[in-house]
């Protein structure tokens, strides 16, 4: 089995998480957002360290099932990242991953607002990369 990144996009934090050749979901943190410098340098970093093979993009459809601006936007940066690194980006369903993440912390997720915010973004990726690596509902789909 590959190596996956699970990438919760955000323009203020990227929340990750990595699954290696056993297939379980980890969190591993956030990093700056797309709007923060830094950003491409410390993603570039968890490719390289963690000898990443695919991509797992949180992509956010609207509940009644179309496609926003945010999804618009998260289009974009996955070409972005189908550029810099070359790996596949398999695009995930995450409606609702945030709300998940934040019950699933509880009391964790309203602490200290800028570090709850990372762990929240973490687990969300982490929600993403789970429902990719055991999709059986078709909300899974791949580019690159």
């Amino acid at each position: 089995m590959p190596n996956f990144l699970g990438i919760d996009y955000g323009t203020k934090r990227i929340g990750l998480a990595w699954s290696d050749e056993l297939g379980i979901a980890l969190p591993i943190g956030a990093i700056p957002g797309v709007e923060i410098e830094g950003c491409w340098e410390e993603l570039s970093g968890e490719v390289e360290r963690r000898k990443i093979d695919q991509l797992v993009l949180g992509y956010p459809i609207h509940m009644d099932g179309k496609i926003g601006k945010r999804a618009q936007e998260v289009d974009r940066f996955a070409e972005k990242l189908l550029e810099k690194f070359g790996l596949p980006v398999n695009r995930v369903d995450e409606r609702l991953t945030s709300l998940a993440a934040e019950e699933a912390l509880g009391k964790q997720a309203k602490t200290r607002k800028g570090q709850a915010s990372g762990k929240v973004d973490a687990t969300a990726a982490c929600l993403i990369l789970k429902d990719f690596l055991n999709d059986s509902d078709g909300l899974c789909f791949s580019t690159g």
